[in-house]
């Protein structure tokens, strides 16, 4: 019987450096095009906006500030974040998010709006 089902633990994936600050990508477009999971701890995180994936972040830990649009809010464990496709947005502080992206996010659709 072909496995057609995907298992991994957090704690065994190497996380990357990403704009954000250290993305930890359990499902990936290269496993799914349907959504990414991502555990990412954001630090600082550069403005930017994909073009085609909306994300849903879950604060698993830590507090910080989300900048979305125009808007700045105060984010701790429980916050849910919505940010649809085009929406600039950054992280602000040291928080750790459980992100889900829809569809799966590409390598060519982030956009950095700061340096």
């Amino acid at each position: 019987m072909s496995r057609n089902y995907l298992v991994r633990r957090i704690p065994d994936l190497q996380g990357v450096p990403c704009p954000c600050g250290t993305s930890t990508r359990a499902i990936t477009r290269k496993d799914t095009d349907i959504a990414n999971v991502h555990v990412t701890q954001i630090f600082e995180a550069k403005k930017h906006f994909h073009k085609r994936c909306t994300e849903i972040y879950y604060v698993l830990e830590g507090q910080g500030r989300m900048e979305v649009g125009d808007d700045v809010f105060d984010v701790s464990p429980g916050t849910v974040v919505m940010i649809p496709a085009g929406m600039p947005h950054a992280g602000r502080g040291n928080f750790k998010i459980l992100l889900v992206g829809v569809p799966a996010l590409e390598p060519d659709d982030e956009y950095l709006l700061e340096a």
